[in-house]
């Protein structure tokens, strides 16, 4: 039976940065990384951007080049997947039976796109965009004539794509069951925004629908029926409606997590010498007033990763790291500061048919967090005020003339 002495499951931004954070910290030991696809670690954030939109080539999204990976003696199992845990006898199974034994491992799978689940959901034509394959596909089907895309789910992924779509001249449909877009993650100001924005550049953006009742089609996808009997033209079929953490078998092997896998302040499960990191694991974080939670970002799952590494080379120090994320679609830069959650006031900053302004989330008069589109100044600025956990004159912080900086 092999032997690891870091085994890290998941090839995204967590485990690639844990592994690279290990071998930086002069950590010796055996470490391999398991992952499902063929590919070595590459970033995911431009599959829905600038890879989908041919912006980037591919090599250019590696996290580092293959020769990397060696040099440092990183062993990557790629296109191979772990089926089962044993963590009392340390060891985990591949799919194809092949055991490994490990002294600590790190398990960094993120998650799949969330599919639909009516009829229809498994017609050709019908994609998520969570991997190469499928940002390859998407661009297969552009290029082999489809004019008519539907997507369905109005968060980050699915704008990013139907911005792409639309730019280049395809006619898309946004399919969205809540009453605005980015609800989950914003208040009503972006939502309106970025509404407007999208159906100003030609997507027929629809919020509040009845539901989707199927996808029509024999083989491939002619079309999606909505829950009040209309049908909706569509060549291609893009689901954006988030994730399912891939935790199975961690779950399976007696780890707690209801949404995800939870861990504690040094990202370690309830397993012994298992650790979770990036989108699948779930912790109290410090800025949403400890509420456990999965943060689904590229700072988030590079953090957790450092923070694992450094405890595994004897370093004992919580994660702590600030929270930020980032949007691109059009020619708009969204810069995301913090956590929203549970706010109860926004101010807005700036000008919103200026196309730059942002909106400040306060909870209790407490900055909490900011939403900044093409306002790169309120968001470097504004980081200190969550941070410190500023209470500011409200007529001074909606005043885009009084910096930011000025008001901690």
């Amino acid at each position: 039976m092999d032997k690891k002495d870091i085994l890290i499951v998941g090839g995204g931004h967590a485990g690639a940065q844990c592994a690279i954070a290990l071998r930086q910290g002069g950590f010796t030991g055996s470490v391999a990384i398991v992952g499902r696809e063929v590919e070595p670690p590459y970033e995911r954030p431009p599959l829905s951007k600038e890879y989908f939109a041919r912006e980037k080539t591919f090599d250019r999204l590696y996290i580092r080049p293959a020769a990397f990976w060696e040099e440092k003696q990183v062993e990557l199992l790629l296109g191979r997947e772990v089926a089962s845990v044993d963590g009392a006898a340390h060891q985990v199974t591949l799919a194809d039976g092949e055991t490994i034994e490990y002294g600590r491992l790190v398990w960094a799978a993120g998650g799949d796109a969330r599919r639909l689940s009516c009829e229809g959901a498994d017609l050709a034509g019908v994609y998520g965009v969570r991997t190469r394959a499928d940002a390859d596909a998407l661009m297969a089907e552009v290029d082999a004539g489809a004019k008519n895309f539907v997507v369905i789910g109005g968060g980050y992924i699915g704008l990013e794509a139907a911005a792409v779509l639309s730019k280049m001249g395809r006619h898309v449909t946004l399919l969205e069951l809540a009453p605005r877009v980015l609800a989950r993650v914003a208040g009503p100001e972006l939502s309106a925004f970025y509404e407007a924005e999208h159906r100003a550049h030609g997507v027929d953006l629809r919020t509040g629908i009845s539901g989707v009742e199927r996808l029509v089609g024999t083989d491939k996808v002619t079309g999606v029926e909505l829950s009040d009997g209309e049908v909706v033209p569509a060549d291609v079929v893009i689901v954006g409606i988030g994730i399912v953490p891939a935790v199975g078998p961690l779950i399976l092997a007696g780890a707690a997590g209801a949404n995800g896998v939870d861990v504690d302040e040094f990202c370690r499960t309830s397993l012994p010498d298992v650790y979770a990191v990036g989108d699948c694991a779930a912790f109290a974080c410090d800025f949403a007033e400890g509420v456990v939670m999965r943060v689904e970002s590229v700072q988030n799952a590079n953090d957790q990763a450092s923070c694992v590494a450094k405890h595994i080379l004897g370093e004992d120090k919580p994660y702590h790291a600030f929270p930020w994320f980032w949007s691109n679609q059009y020619d708009l830069r969204l810069q995301t500061a913090g956590l929203s959650v549970g706010y109860d006031q926004t101010v807005l900053r700036g000008d919103v048919t200026a196309r730059s302004f942002s909106v400040v989330y306060l909870k209790g008069g407490r900055v909490i967090a900011l939403d900044c589109v093409n306002s790169v100044k309120d968001y470097v600025q504004g980081r200190k005020l969550v941070e410190a956990g500023a209470t500011p004159d409200l007529a001074a912080l909606a005043d885009s003339g009084v910096p930011l900086k000025e008001l901690l």
